[in-house]
């Protein structure tokens, strides 16, 4: 106990001088992992500078509220970006996400900006940078002013390792479809299709950016914890460039609200609780396009499921009038507006989670012991769904049509994994693993954790070498 009590003051000592600047990209999924780390730093002792841009600066500005170790710095975004309508500064508020890669280009923009406030600020006031990964140009400018450059994509080391193997070898890979499972070069039990890899990241030149830059970084932070994917990380660390650090899960320093005014859906969840009722939680993320028939699908699946549901809607009006909402109202609610993910997902009465497998949903999830029905729909979401399914045992998939992974799901399929999950057994089994890893989740942040005491080593490194920054 001695020695973790001097490990403990000889951190206090060094975070009281660290000053870290956080710059996440304009997306709420990844802006609040961003968020949450900043609560992380400040709780040990450290200063944080968030920047962000003027559309964005209320969120963050509320979210760090009460924390006095904690600036914001408002950068301009760029205007008149062709198709993207004026004032939007975040890609939850994208018309369509195919503007993804010229949102995310129209960013680079911004790089003047920022180097004029590097250039405003004594030299040696930053300790690091953690820049988001679809910030590449932050490379750049944090080089030119001897900033050592961590980044953040906002994904698990299962995804980053197991994608960057299929790519390096991918003339090692032969299929004659993209439904056809291979096994992944030097994982040979990880099965794959290709159409678990995103097609836009296939020689995107915004991605191959993205990932220049990251090689070129000083270390890459994830939002995880060691023993959840060691293999993984592991492998990481002594295959690829550059060293990864587990700060996770970041949000676990940051408690739930206990009070303040409660909203319908948590006053309905509450009421279910006292009836002794489960309920599965639906939410598809912020940013995933559902057809219109896919819709229909879900609707009709969650309601002859006859299980409670709360689903979170975006971008989708009852505009049927078939009276849907009303039928199922005793034991389902939509809800269409904004949710604090986390606190639904903490609810005593939440017992199942169908989730497009957005690692932020997922962490949120283990962290919360509840297990996940995946429906993954975009970006790494796939190979998320791959990793809780395949590897640890905390989810079940729902069923494609054609048992393709990004086939059609039939209403007749979702209702059979609904009830699988909620009341079938293989919903018992991964309920049960689900809790043990929500306990290490916990183990890992707490004093003496592995992620604990590697957010100690990542700050002991940075003071104690002289860092080269070419």
């Amino acid at each position: 106990m001695r020695g973790r009590e001097r490990e403990r003051m000889d951190s206090n000592v060094l975070f009281s001088s660290t000053h870290v600047l956080l710059f996440p990209f304009m997306s709420k999924g990844h802006t609040i992992p961003i968020l949450h780390l900043s609560r992380l730093l400040i709780r040990r002792g450290a200063a944080v500078t968030v920047i962000t841009t003027p559309a964005n600066q209320p969120f963050v500005a509320d979210f760090l509220s009460g924390t006095p170790q904690a600036s914001i710095v408002v950068l301009p975004f760029p205007k008149n970006i062709v198709g993207i309508p004026p004032g939007v500064e975040s890609t939850d508020k994208l018309p369509s996400m195919s503007l993804f890669f010229s949102f995310a280009a129209a960013a680079k923009q911004m790089q003047t900006h920022f180097e004029s406030y590097l250039s405003s600020i004594p030299v040696g006031t930053i300790s690091f940078l953690i820049s988001d990964g679809f910030l590449p140009w932050t490379l750049e400018s944090s080089s030119k002013f001897k900033i050592p450059r961590f980044f953040y994509y906002g994904m698990s080391n299962y995804a980053v390792t197991v994608s960057r193997e299929v790519f390096i070898n991918m003339n090692q890979i032969d299929v004659k479809s993209e439904d056809e499972l291979f096994s992944v070069p030097n994982f040979t039990s990880v099965k794959l299709t290709l159409n678990d890899l995103e097609k836009n990241a296939r020689g995107s030149e915004f991605i191959q950016e993205s990932i220049s830059a990251a090689s070129r970084s000083y270390g890459v932070v994830v939002n995880s914890f060691y023993e959840l994917e060691p293999v993984y990380f592991n492998h990481w660390n002594q295959h690829a460039v550059p060293k990864a650090w587990c700060l996770g899960p970041f949000f676990l320093e940051h408690p739930l609200k206990e009070n303040g005014p409660k909203s319908p859906w948590m006053d309905w969840l509450d009421m279910k609780l006292e009836n002794g009722e489960s309920v599965l939680y639906v939410a598809f993320g912020s940013q995933a396009e559902i057809s219109r028939e896919q819709f229909e699908e879900i609707r009709i699946g969650l309601e002859k499921s006859e299980v409670n549901f709360l689903w979170v809607v975006r971008g989708f009006e009852d505009k049927n009038g078939d009276g849907f909402e009303n039928r199922v109202k005793n034991r389902g609610m939509v809800v269409r507006e904004w949710v604090e993910q986390r606190d639904i997902l903490e609810h005593k009465s939440v017992t199942g989670f169908l989730s497009h497998c957005g690692w932020n949903s997922v962490i949120e999830s283990i962290c919360a012991k509840v297990p996940i029905l995946a429906w993954p729909m975009m970006a790494e979401q796939h190979l998320n769904a791959r990793f809780i399914t395949d590897e640890i045992g905390v989810g079940i998939r729902v069923e494609t049509c054609d048992g393709s992974v990004r086939g059609f799901v039939k209403w007749k399929g979702l209702e059979k994994m609904v009830r699988e999950l909620m009341e079938g057994e293989k919903g018992k089994v991964i309920r049960k693993k689900v809790e043990e890893v929500g306990v290490a989740a916990m183990k890992a942040v707490a004093d003496g954790g592995s992620s604990w005491r590697a957010l100690n080593e990542l700050i002991n490194e940075i003071h104690g070498n002289k860092i080269n920054i070419s």
